[in-house]
């Protein structure tokens, strides 16, 4: 049994799985962590490994200790991956989008892939059909854009999430939520219409914190699934140790 622990900019996920069975999923806070995981560990007694894929604060030496018995396998830049990295600069490549990359390779074959992950930031990654990453983009996600429009100026209220009544907001409300929402949704969009033009076969892969919030308004055919990081960094780690 593994537990696979993504460490986010701002939040951490947990994930227990028994081979490909998604068993249990936590989001927790930076404050919590340990003892979260540790509570986790403790109802888990079968958990044998803990893979590792982080871009946020913690370090390796962090989770030491977490459970006498228990194997950690961190999941960077040298390990394993089911594709060709043609990024011009590989060891800047985050180690998250990496992990969605294998995970589409892997889930995905013999496919164009563009996966979508809609968290702290919006991320586009683009792997072909031949298995090869060409690179992809990133952009402020949404609670970065509502932040953003409080924290840059005099006025503008924070507001929470919301689908907008149309795309001319007739209060300061509204309009802020019609840019915010109609905006990332016409960008993802636009995205996903400049790839499909140049390439068929091709699945679009919608993940992250506010995918299913999103998935609906997008126009494209879409593979929509929150859980596709979690699963994925579990389908890269038994690549590293399936041989």
């Amino acid at each position: 049994m593994l537990l696979a622990i993504d460490v986010g900019n701002t939040q951490i996920k947990l994930a227990v799985f028994e081979q490909n069975t998604l068993l249990k999923k936590i989001i927790i806070p930076y404050s919590d962590w340990k003892k979260e995981t540790q509570k986790l560990l403790i109802f888990f007694p079968e958990i044998t490994n803990i893979a590792v894929a982080t871009v946020g604060k913690l370090q390796k030496e962090d989770f030491f200790g977490l459970k006498d018995g228990v194997e950690i396998s961190f999941i960077t830049h040298e390990s394993k991956f089911p594709f060709l990295n043609q990024y011009a600069t590989p060891n800047t490549l985050g180690i998250d989008r990496m992990v969605l990359a294998s995970g589409a390779v892997l889930q995905f074959p013999n496919q164009n892939r563009l996966v979508i992950d809609l968290g702290t930031c919006v991320t586009y990654d683009f792997i072909d059909d031949n298995d090869v990453y060409h690179g992809g983009a990133i952009s402020p996600g949404i609670h970065l854009r509502y932040e953003s429009l409080h924290n840059y100026t005099a006025k503008l209220p924070l507001l929470s999430l919301e689908f907008p009544k149309a795309v001319l907001g007739n209060s300061t409300e509204q309009s802020i939520h019609s840019g915010v929402i109609n905006g990332i949704t016409f960008e993802i969009e636009g995205f996903i219409s400049s790839i499909l033009d140049k390439n068929d076969n091709f699945i679009i892969i919608l993940t992250g914190g506010d995918a299913e919030f999103l998935a609906e308004r997008l126009k494209n055919t879409i593979f929509a699934n929150s859980n596709f990081l979690l699963e994925s960094l579990n389908q890269t780690y038994q690549y590293n140790n399936n041989d």
